[in-house]
């Protein structure tokens, strides 16, 4: 397997690379972790399932799209494919820190930057990806209301339905996100889709980073809101964003609504408490 991962390196950076020291490293929930080296050049391995190497693709297209914005940085994708049982991402390796208040800045005022990278195809993306382990579906659609009526809560409340879950107010909420969102108009922007506190960071040097995207073109008030999903980035984060590209009236209505796709998702993952959390949520919504 390493032979074959070295062969492909070599073959697309035209440096000759023999893996000689690997070890283990975090690589989330999903997927195994490895930094590799040949004593100069270090990178970071990703192996799951021969069967999942669509996921790796589609993440590989996502960082590769953020990378040439020239805004935030990530990883730069190496290479991908499949080698016996296993699928690989070959990542370049960043040796990460720990940021400060003006770190923070700069990642807001970075990521506005990327967030105003947009398409002329609408909302939606080059492929479906995935969401932690969920599909995502990306079919491009002109129009955001019905895209994330459709292929965001309406498709994760299909999932809710399989698992069994129970949310009385599915349908009322469906019904009213039209109202919901009908003041608001964005353009489509490419988003890192699941931009919570585990998928940012900073370099040693400094430079802020993010990382394990669910890429695709949508409201970048997204992105924003799920920052403030589990605690929330550092004041700063918001400041630099702000002062970049200051977010539209009806933000915080609309930030519920769309961190309600990531606590279904949970749901759908890890079942447990967040049927309740979820259906909270919906009322809220519902009642603001």
């Amino acid at each position: 397997m390493w032979t074959d991962i070295d062969a492909h390196i070599t073959q697309i950076t035209g440096e000759k690379f023999h893996s000689a020291q690997r070890r283990s490293v975090g690589g989330g929930c999903i997927n195994q972790g490895y930094a590799i080296s040949d004593g100069k050049l270090t990178y970071f391995v990703k192996l799951n399932q021969a069967s999942q190497v669509a996921m790796f693709e589609a993440e590989a297209l996502g960082l590769e799209q953020m990378y040439n914005t020239g805004t935030i940085r990530v990883p730069k994708p190496i290479c991908c494919g499949t080698t016996g049982n296993h699928c690989y991402l070959v990542l370049e390796w960043l040796e990460m820190g720990s940021g400060n208040a003006k770190t923070w800045e700069e990642m807001g005022r970075k990521l506005a930057a990327m967030h105003k990278a947009t398409t002329v195809n609408g909302f939606g993306w080059n492929m479906n990806n995935t969401i932690g382990s969920t599909p995502q579906i990306n079919t491009w659609t002109s129009n955001w209301t019905e895209f994330f009526r459709k292929y965001r809560l309406g498709y994760q409340f299909q999932l809710v339905r399989r698992r069994g879950g129970r949310f009385p107010q599915a349908e009322d909420l469906l019904a009213a996100i039209p109202e919901i969102l009908a003041d608001h108009a964005p353009q489509p922007s490419l988003v890192h889709g699941d931009l919570w506190g585990g998928n940012a960071g900073c370099t040693l040097k400094g430079e802020p980073v993010i990382f394990d995207p669910a890429t695709y073109f949508g409201d970048r008030e997204v992105d924003i809101a799920m920052t403030e999903l589990f605690g929330g980035f550092p004041a700063a984060f918001y400041h630099g964003y702000d002062e970049v590209f200051p977010l539209e009236p009806g933000y915080e209505r609309r930030k519920t609504l769309y961190n309600l796709y990531h606590i279904l998702n949970h749901f759908n993952l890890f079942g447990g408490g967040y049927e309740s959390q979820a259906n909270s949520m919906i009322a809220r919504i519902l009642h603001s």
